[in-house]
């Protein structure tokens, strides 16, 4: 036989406990009270500041929660159409003219070619491995090489 509890009965104690509150826990609250309403004052977010101390405790301690972004007062939608730039007279600036010394900058670089005589070709050794072919003898080396 297993020992085992049902449902809902358990030895751990899930209750939270409440906090007890001390004069010196007090003045910290206050502090942090005033910096709030101080931090949305600068933002003039009036409406998300607490007006007593006891409103502000109860929203530290979860007995209360702060009002949604979408019911506050200066609540207002970004408009997508308008942009900063719209006040700004829409020139136009010309591209840089040509300049009569053409020193090539932004061209695309022409591929390297060899026009040599030495190297004859290139032959693949093990691995695809290329390697260069000067002449008859060094191609003869090539194929008869093991790994």
């Amino acid at each position: 036989m297993t020992m085992h509890l049902e449902n809902r009965l358990s030895m751990i104690n899930t209750k939270k406990r409440k906090t007890k509150i001390t004069k010196s826990h007090i003045a910290e609250l206050h502090q942090q009270w005033l910096a709030h309403n101080k931090k949305y004052k600068q933002k003039n977010m009036h409406d998300m500041m607490y007006d007593t101390f006891d409103d502000y405790i109860d929203y530290c301690f979860g007995k209360t929660k702060m009002p949604k972004v979408s019911d506050r007062k200066s609540f207002k939608p970004y408009k997508a159409n308008t942009t900063w730039r719209d006040n700004i007279d829409k020139q136009t600036y010309p591209s840089l003219p040509m300049s009569p010394i053409d020193n090539g900058s932004g061209r695309k670089k022409e591929s390297m070619k060899y026009t040599g005589t030495l190297v004859k070709g290139i032959a693949t050794m093990h691995k695809s491995n290329a390697v260069p072919v000067i002449d008859e003898q060094h191609a003869k080396d090539i194929v008869r090489m093991r790994r």
